[in-house]
């Protein structure tokens, strides 16, 4: 049974996250986009897809299974409490990793990924381009396949990179040194790397990753962060570089009785930071408020959570729209650097490092390999 909503308990809980996560500050940035957030919501997409090549493209691959469950993933108009209550889990329906991405993204239960400039504190600039981002990490398996769909003209976006990254299995962002992440004591972790990478979208808009389900730390509930680059540079080591600029952040989230199963297995078990659930969590409650439903559909790759999880979600994007964005830490060569201007808008990203200008043109490739 899953909890209703309680902004209330949400707002009290936003004091006791990690220091230094003002979420006040994204709530209030949030509730500013949403106050105009109607022309962003993928409602008006459903029969533009199908008007244009994509569904096209997708009624040639479509089964009668898929089309009984595409309005499910229409966008409609949620809130809290509708989102908690909604059960994401489509494992009877025989998603595997191998189903087409036109099949899964028939419909479109999608979340708009607002262009709020708060990042948080753990964002860590110079990642690279890899799928897998499991590195020596224990916990769940978890592949994940999201689509962005340009909000404007209903399109997928292709060579759009997009940039995850989430805490380890024990609630630990790897890459950030700060109290309250972790061992504070340990330098080493501004090296670390785990739960971290970029991919360039395809043809369809779709990215994928292999990674493992997040932990949870005090303060937020079970969450996985995203940036989406549609103007960026690759460079030849394989990074965007340190001068970064997003079209939109967002978050996903997870169903609360598969966070719950999941936590029931270690390494998650022995994580003593408190539990909040996605009733109590302030940030989901405001995404959930508007016409967009941030949490995952997902299926089980085997007939257990402990075998790994396959999860999917549509984002909608508006690709016109460009923030600077300032990391916590630079990531170089030599490993990363924590950055003495966050919080006031500077940073680095010029010669001597895997930085350059900013980025001008969708998908260019420099020097790439």
């Amino acid at each position: 049974m899953r909890l209703p909503s309680s902004i209330v308990l949400a707002l009290a809980t936003l004091a006791v996250a990690h220091p230094g996560e003002d979420h006040h500050d994204e709530l209030q940035e949030r509730r500013t986009f949403e106050a105009s957030a109607e022309r962003l919501s993928l409602r008006h997409c459903a029969e533009k897809l199908k008007a244009r090549g994509v569904t096209n493209r997708n009624i040639k691959r479509r089964s009668a299974l898929i089309q009984k469950h595409r309005q499910e993933r229409n966008i409609k108009k949620r809130d809290l409490e509708d989102v908690l209550n909604t059960d994401h889990n489509k494992t009877d329906l025989g998603y595997t990793p191998n189903t087409p991405p036109e099949t899964l993204f028939a419909g479109q239960n999608s979340c708009v990924l607002t262009p709020e400039v708060t990042i948080g504190p753990y964002y860590v600039s110079g990642e690279s381009i890899r799928s897998n981002l499991k590195e020596d990490q224990e916990g769940v398996d978890l592949i994940l396949d999201y689509q962005i769909i340009n909000v404007e003209t209903c399109e997928p976006v292709p060579e759009l990179y997009l940039d995850i990254w989430h805490c380890n299995a024990t609630g630990v962002y790897g890459g950030v040194n700060n109290q309250g992440n972790g061992n504070i004591n340990d330098k080493t972790n501004i090296n670390n790397t785990f739960g971290r990478g970029i991919q360039q979208t395809d043809e369809d808009g779709v990215a994928q990753f292999e990674t493992l389900f997040p932990g949870h730390y005090t303060g937020r509930t079970t969450h996985i962060h995203l940036l989406a680059h549609a103007n960026a540079t690759l460079f030849e080591n394989k990074t965007l570089g340190n001068d970064i600029y997003s079209s939109h952040i967002g978050q996903t989230y997870f169903d609360q009785d598969l966070i719950l199963e999941v936590e029931s297995l270690a390494p998650y078990n022995t994580n003593k930071q408190e539990l909040m659930t996605n009733a109590q969590d302030g940030i989901l409650g405001e995404a959930a408020n508007q016409d967009y439903d941030p949490v995952v559909e997902w299926t089980l790759l085997g007939d257990t959570v402990a075998e790994g999880i396959f999860g999917w979600l549509a984002y909608g994007v508006n690709i016109t729209v460009t923030n600077k964005v300032t990391p916590a830490v630079f990531r170089y060569e030599d490993g990363g650097h924590t950055n003495p201007d966050f919080g006031m808008g500077g940073g680095p990203g010029g010669p001597g490092g895997p930085g350059g200008p900013r980025p001008s043109g969708a998908g260019e490739v420099e020097d790439a390999a």
